[in-house]
């Protein structure tokens, strides 16, 4: 202690004891370290302050999905549940917690009852035909996960070479209406541009692209001239007559490349009419 005390009156003059008291028992404690470690928490919370709030509003609109399923599988035994109630509380609550953990099952192994809600349906085709052929409207994205995924702001289509859906509308016999929502890529984008996302998809067919934004930029949907039904043409050229449609969609109503910044300031522009 009286060598602490000595360095201390050598190192900063006549000061008192309680003083260096003090200054002997922080170098003790390694206090005198707390403002590096405190800048370096700093740094950390610049550098990762960004990412956090990027995958945030993803990880939050998965969340509210939940809850939605949760919500929808509980009204859905409502009559059930208000029978047991009104013979006795105990027993209604028993099955509202049934309920719940039995809707938590049904989430975690699928979204089925959400995708019926919402009449998404599997996807084959002899259902697809059978949605149209019932009079319903029916919305297909050709790229499927791998355009959602690998698609960057250039916009690419990554439809390779499908053509089912081409061949549902022709077995139909319905038009098909192309379709494009402006600035999506600036609203949600994708780490599928590295290879490694890239190649886990092709190989395995698992879609580990982590997904991040959710910004509130301004999104417009257009639609096409519909394409009529022809019986002259076939699936691929059907689909190549409907890429064709969705670039031209692209080209005339998409900055490229897409930019997060102008996107969220086009919510302040009015809506041009002509388009």
């Amino acid at each position: 202690m009286s060598s602490g005390n000595e360095s201390c009156l050598f190192e900063n003059g006549s000061v008192s004891f309680f003083s260096c008291l003090v200054h002997v028992w922080e170098e003790w404690a390694g206090l005198g370290q707390l403002e590096d470690y405190l800048s370096f928490f700093e740094y950390l919370l610049w550098v990762f302050t960004p990412l956090a709030i990027v995958f945030i509003l993803p990880f939050l609109i998965v969340i509210f999905l939940y809850l939605s399923i949760l919500f929808l599988h509980v009204y859905k035994r409502k009559i059930q549940l208000r029978e047991a109630y009104s013979n006795n509380l105990w027993d209604g609550a028993r099955k509202t917690l049934a309920t719940l953990w039995d809707g938590h099952g049904a989430i975690w192994h699928g979204f089925k009852l959400l995708l019926e809600v919402f009449s998404v349906i599997h996807g084959p085709q002899e259902e697809c035909v059978k949605a149209l052929r019932n009079g319903h409207l029916l919305g297909i994205s050709p790229g499927g996960v791998r355009e959602a995924l690998f698609s960057d702001e250039t916009y690419p289509l990554l439809w390779g070479k499908r053509k089912g859906f081409a061949q549902v509308a022709i077995d139909s016999k319905v038009p098909v209406i192309p379709m494009f929502t402006q600035n999506l890529r600036e609203g949600f984008r994708s780490l599928g541009t590295l290879r490694f996302y890239r190649w886990v998809y092709e190989r395995f067919r698992l879609p580990i692209a982590p997904i991040y934004g959710g910004f509130p930029v301004k999104f417009r949907t257009y639609l096409g001239d519909p394409i009529p039904y022809d019986p002259k043409l076939n699936a691929a050229e059907l689909a190549e007559k409907v890429q064709q449609a969705v670039q031209a969609l692209i080209d005339k109503h998409q900055k490229i490349p897409g930019n997060i910044l102008r996107a969220l300031l086009e919510r302040f522009q009015r809506e041009r009419k002509e388009d």
